[in-house]
């Protein structure tokens, strides 16, 4: 096939869309940033952009519209209101779709997520603010659920991602959150340095979440929502421990593994279309 392409969301406050399209382009994947404006008129644009022409599309990380009414508020009910007949087709197509911090708040406030039952417009979770109050900016430690179906974390254990959120904590009522539970359609977990679950620990736990819960798909596994930004660890340098790491394979006589792993999640998907499409 001809190189996989994914669309990146751009503007009204969402600012990770050059981390996001320079990852997607290390993946394998030929990475279009697109303002949302130009994606709901596709005739403003020269050429016209249609989602159709995509096999992926990346709702970023940033603060749309500046978080007001809530975070990723106003950018879901842009895109339910305007796109959802498109991505309606998208989906059904078997394309992929990623959002990250910003862009998992959006998906969760459009219903995209969790898609219970086939069901992409019923909101029924939800990210509240972090239990400490604050805006997180740390790293943290995730585990991966082997048995979850998501595309995006397939092959994935532990892995160490940043997060930069206010709103980050994950909430459901308890049969959903049963429900997701024994679908495995909770996909990422935050971890302790062990890699065990982190019991809801804090900061090991950044904002409180419901089982400690960092990411969600949908029960095809093509649909994924997460806090972390896997754009932001592309390179072994990115991490903040770089030195330690290199040093510590140095005195073990070990390599280091030059790409980040979030640069994985991203293969993980690009190696999907290429072989769906």
């Amino acid at each position: 096939m001809n190189t996989p392409r994914a669309l990146v969301l751009t503007g009204y406050g969402l600012n990770c869309d050059g981390e996001t399209q320079y990852a997607l382009t290390l993946a394998g994947f030929q990475a279009d940033l697109v303002h949302i404006s130009q994606l709901i008129d596709p005739e403003a644009g020269s050429p016209p952009t249609r989602l159709e022409d995509y096999h992926l599309l990346a709702v970023i990380g940033g603060f749309s519209w500046g978080d007001d009414h809530g975070a990723g508020v106003i950018l879901g009910t842009r895109l339910r209101y305007r796109l959802k007949e498109e991505l309606d087709r998208f989906i059904a197509a078997g394309k992929l779709v990623i959002g990250i911090c910003n862009g998992f708040q959006c998906l969760v406030n459009m219903g995209l997520l969790p898609g219970l039952d086939g069901d992409y417009g019923s909101r029924r979770v939800a990210l509240i603010h972090n239990d400490s109050g604050n805006f997180r900016d740390d790293w943290v430690r995730l585990k991966a659920n082997p048995a979850s179906p998501c595309i995006f974390t397939k092959g994935l254990d532990t892995l160490d991602l940043p997060v930069r959120h206010g709103e980050g904590k994950f909430v459901a009522p308890p049969e959903v959150l049963d429900r997701l539970q024994a679908d495995n359609q909770l996909a990422l977990y935050y971890a302790l340095a062990s890699g065990e679950k982190a019991g809801g620990r804090f900061p090991d736990n950044p904002n409180g979440s419901l089982l400690d819960v960092a990411g969600l798909c949908d029960p095809s596994g093509r649909l994924f929502g997460l806090m972390p930004h896997p754009e932001a660890y592309h390179h072994w340098t990115n991490h903040p421990d770089w030195t330690y790491l290199r040093e510590r394979a140095r005195r073990e006589g070990k390599t280091i593994e030059k790409e980040g792993a979030g640069l994985k999640l991203f293969r993980n998907a690009c190696a999907y279309v290429k072989e769906n499409f």
